[in-house]
């Protein structure tokens, strides 16, 4: 009968071991208290005792192994001590400390780490191939889970990166005009929030914490940069086209409304008509307007 491996997370547990410095010290005192005292007695008596000498081998034999357990800890680093199979503990305080000289020690940067991922391709929202690459700092918040629940945490971290940036813009258009749809170009901002909770989510399991992520690269596939390029040109011109027409439309309702109100002259509706039409012509065309005088009257 096979039995499902646990899923519950490692949780780090706090080591605190015995100050290496003291240690050392109080050794070599008592290993050459113990050959001062073999010397001692050898050259008194000319002799030596056998308890003499099975201390000084003993304390010999010892020596090595009570070097062996003296290890430092650096600035924003831990060690993760693992004793015969069992998970020790973790020891994040800066010193140099002596621990048994068989328990492995994994060295776990506690510093943050900032990557970028590749410029890869996909298909967003609305089936177009984008490029798009993204920028993750990040710290490990828990040595345990980071050793003990995957099988190396910098290589999990840079392939749920990966994925977190395919899935991020396949549910999201590249670039959109509705307000109500949020685009990877137009909605930076929130993007990168969702972003940022879609990777804690996955990372949580490898004790990291996400400290920051943004977009760094986004731009259409080469294949359909130049035809998009366009849409957007035409897209801008037309919007530009609109506001301008827009403009146009108001300051000839208000020229018209002010020759009325002014009574500076009676417009009918063919003369209203040619007014409007000019009025047009000037505020929209491309090129500046070329006057002409008028010597005869509307009518002829």
């Amino acid at each position: 009968m096979s039995t499902i491996p646990s899923s519950v997370p490692s949780k780090e547990k706090t080591l605190r071991p015995v100050n290496g410095g003291l240690l050392l010290t109080l050794t070599i005192i008592l290993y050459l208290a113990i050959v001062g005292s073999f010397v001692w007695v050898a050259v008194q008596t000319d002799s030596f005792y056998l308890s003499h000498l099975v201390l000084l081998i003993l304390a010999t034999i010892a020596l090595p192994f009570v070097l062996a357990g003296l290890f430092v800890v650096p600035p924003r680093e831990a060690r993760v001590l693992v004793l015969f199979g069992k998970y020790a503990g973790t020891v994040r305080d800066p010193g140099f400390f002596w621990a048994n000289p068989f328990a492995k020690r994994t060295d776990v940067s506690l510093k943050a780490v900032n990557i970028a991922s590749e410029r890869i391709k996909v298909n967003d929202l609305d089936g177009n191939p984008i490029e798009i690459g993204a920028v993750v700092v990040y710290q490990v918040r828990d040595t345990s889970q980071a050793v003990f629940d995957v099988e190396d945490y910098r290589q999990f971290t840079d392939i749920q990166v990966e994925t977190a940036v395919r899935k991020l813009a396949s549910i999201h258009p590249y670039a959109d005009d509705s307000d109500d749809v949020v685009s990877l170009r137009g909605d930076s901002e929130e993007v990168s929030n969702e972003l940022l909770t879609e990777l804690q989510d996955r990372l949580d399991r490898a004790g990291i914490e996400v400290i920051e992520a943004r977009l760094s690269h986004l731009a259409y596939a080469a294949e359909i940069a130049s035809a998009m390029l366009q849409r957007q040109q035409a897209a801008a011109i037309v919007a530009a086209r609109r506001q301008i027409v827009d403009g146009a439309v108001g300051m000839v309702e208000d020229a018209i409304h002010s020759l009325a109100d002014k009574d500076i002259i009676e417009l009918d509706p063919e003369r209203k008509a040619t007014l409007v039409g000019n009025l047009l012509v000037v505020l929209c065309g491309q090129a500046d307007a070329q006057p002409v005088i008028n010597t005869g009257t509307m009518y002829n």
